[in-house]
């Protein structure tokens, strides 16, 4: 009778073992196809970006199998004449929505504030954008990269970067404020699974190139602010192994009560190409502070509010800091920021810095996935070609992330992350807007699809709206 014992329950263990690696199985491959796109302009935003007309593009086993190949039997057809095919876009500079605890801590308070994972890579997706680069690293995001990697939820490639800052313990980050401090925790990121680190505003002098310094020798890269404790030395924060500055205003802000000139841009371009530090001009954000600075109807009218989580809908309206400090002046002075930008985008341009786009995604009127269409066309609005533009989505954020051998171009062996448009954005750089289908990690979701989950999670946050409120966050 224990024997008979025995032999059922190794029976039913053996049946779940089995059945939990069918359902993994089938959930990986679900939607996972062999595709074919024919008659495609292919736009691969390789180095010579040699156009491919009416192109055969074959994707099999998540990757590009071939280009003008043999098509497979029993492929799915995808009818591209007419159309357009770029690599998927990256953002270079996103915070992302993830569950929180809102309430104090104890030995075993979780989250009290959850988020929809889907919900919050929708947007993302329905624009093309197929990485993103996460600037407000916790271990929450890490939950996120894995339930996109087990394909439960379809959303981009994660790259993420925890903040380490300095002054006192409640300005969010990890706190360190001399250099012992600074290296242990680069080495407690990079025992955590970190392959980034991101420097931020308050980190003193010592504490900034001991960071810089030990993530070169643990093998990390190093993107962030450029700490206030530089002004008047900003070159002193050009040290090796500082990658990327992740917004022009780290610059201007250098010389925040100075005349900003060309010739300052030029400086500052000067000092990054010499260093090799690479910039985020990240143009959209201060566009944003200013018109919420002049009126909350740049929020409220937002045709893309709907696609934003209620809470935050309610926060951005009802506890929205840049309009509390709203006045003239602040207005005069982001304008000037505006200009000086531009100015900074020619001068990196001729100095040959490279140019990455990046948004602050998901920060006060910055919809993610949006945005970074935004962002191309200020880009261009301030100097960049429409190809460009185009390269400081793809090919570059690529090679700044060292994954140019998977993506960032169309070519043969990369993963199918692709983004499929009506019309030639090297014309007309808005044409990036007009998306016929995007391939994530070769899963194909076309425009009906789109707009399915787009209607669905406007409907979820309308119909949630009056169940979030930002001053109750708290009881949540």
């Amino acid at each position: 009778m224990k024997y008979l014992k025995t032999l059922i329950l190794f029976a039913v263990f053996s049946f779940n073992v089995t059945a939990q690696h069918n359902s993994k199985s089938e959930n990986k491959q679900q939607g996972i196809a062999t595709y074919v796109i024919k008659n495609v302009n292919v736009i691969p935003m390789t180095k010579s970006n040699k156009i491919i007309e009416n192109a055969t593009v074959v994707i099999l086993d998540q990757k590009i199998l071939s280009i003008n190949g043999t098509i497979p039997n029993n492929a799915k057809i995808i009818d591209g004449t007419g159309k357009w095919l770029i690599p998927g876009l990256v953002d270079m500079h996103v915070h992302t929505n993830a569950d929180l605890n809102f309430r104090e801590n104890s030995p075993t308070q979780g989250a009290t504030f959850f988020m929809d994972t889907q919900d919050v890579m929708t947007t993302y997706i329905a624009n093309g954008v197929t990485t993103i680069f996460e600037l407000g690293g916790r271990v929450e995001h890490f939950g996120q990269r894995n339930e996109i990697a087990k394909g439960k939820v379809i959303g981009p490639r994660m790259a993420i970067a925890p903040m380490i800052n300095g002054g006192d313990p409640n300005n969010g980050g990890r706190i360190v404020n001399n250099a012992s401090d600074a290296r242990q925790a680069v080495r407690s990121v990079k025992a955590e699974g970190y392959n980034f680190i991101k420097a931020y505003s308050q980190l003193n002098i010592e504490s900034f190139q001991a960071i810089v310094d030990e993530a070169q020798k643990q093998g990390l890269k190093v993107v962030g602010h450029i700490p206030d404790a530089f002004k008047g030395q900003t070159e002193k924060a050009f040290v090796p192994n500082f990658g990327l500055v992740a917004h022009a205003e780290e610059f201007s802000k250098q010389i925040r009560n100075q005349a900003k000139t060309k010739k300052e841009a030029q400086y500052f371009a000067q000092l990054s190409k010499d260093n090799d530090t690479w910039l985020t001009p990240n143009l959209i954000a201060i566009v944003k502070i200013r018109d919420q600075v002049q009126s909350l109807d740049s929020i409220r009218l937002m045709e893309t509010l709907k696609y934003v989580h209620p809470l935050l809908q309610d926060k951005w309206l009802t506890s929205n800091n840049y309009h509390k400090h709203a006045s003239p002046e602040f207005i005069d002075y982001l304008d000037s920021l505006i200009t000086f930008h531009k100015e900074m985008v020619v001068a990196f341009k001729d100095a040959g810095v490279p140019i990455l786009v990046g948004t602050d995604a998901g920060v006060s009127g910055i919809v993610t996935g949006f945005s970074l269409h935004d962002e191309l066309a200020l880009l261009v609005d301030a100097g960049l070609t429409n190809e460009e533009a185009l390269m400081a989505a793809t090919r570059l954020p690529a090679t700044w992330l060292e994954i140019d051998d998977t993506i960032g171009t169309v070519e043969v062996g990369k993963f199918a992350d692709l983004v499929l448009l009506d019309a030639n954005p090297l014309i007309e750089i808005n044409n990036t807007r007009k998306i016929y289908g995007v391939f994530v990690n070769g899963r194909w979701i076309d425009n009906g699809k789109i707009e399915n989950m787009l209607s669905d999670l406007a409907k979820w946050n309308s119909e949630m709206k009056n169940k979030f409120k930002w001053k109750k966050r708290r009881e949540y």
